[in-house]
């Protein structure tokens, strides 16, 4: 659960609220889930593009939202400005997150209290994910899970998981086909 105790006042805009979602990469969605295993519960956090669809990251690190920040800049060029949205849990109201996502040039956006349908990007993913591949699976060891969720995301979902509202193609392949488009219109 969400402990939003702490971040009830205005300092915690809903910047997604009535804005208009065109472009791949302006508006990006996290969110958290666990995983329950052998030896404990292991802990899932996701980036993920609103409008391709595309998981840019994913990590199940201890310093789990941080980490996962830093793992999609470095592998993802996405532009300033972007808009990081999220619920208004302490992991994503800390400081440190806070702190990076300024150093990193992001507009942090939250969800209102008691409506996650303000974030209804990363719970249907988790909905379907967990649907597809965590239930009624059994995982001994976080690295089983760790490396199941892996190759889901990785190796199904952003390359072989079509998708309707994508004309039926996966989120990097329609995310190429707009990429092409863009530079054919920019020559």
């Amino acid at each position: 659960m969400t402990d939003s105790r702490n971040a009830r006042d205005d300092t915690y805009p809903n910047l997604v609220r009535g804005l208009e979602i065109t472009e791949p990469f302006q508006v990006v969605t996290s969110d958290i889930t666990y995983i329950k295993t052998g030896e404990g519960f292991e802990y899932l956090c996701k980036i993920k593009d609103v409008v391709s669809g595309v998981v840019l990251s994913e990590s199940m690190m201890a310093q789990l939202v941080v980490q996962t920040i830093e793992n999609v800049t470095k592998r993802w060029h996405l532009p300033e400005g972007v808009v990081f949205h999220s619920d208004r849990g302490s992991q994503y109201t800390s400081t440190a997150v806070k702190e990076l996502l300024r150093k990193k040039g992001f507009r942090q956006s939250f969800s209102r209290v008691g409506k996650p349908g303000d974030n209804a990007w990363s719970e249907s993913f988790f909905t379907n994910f967990k649907k597809e591949i965590i239930h009624w699976k059994w995982f001994p060891t976080r690295e089983q899970a760790r490396e199941t969720v892996f190759a889901y995301i990785e190796g199904f979902y952003n390359t072989r998981r079509v998708q309707k509202r994508l004309g039926y193609l996966s989120p990097k392949e329609w995310l190429k086909c707009w990429m092409n488009k863009r530079s054919q219109t920019a020559a």
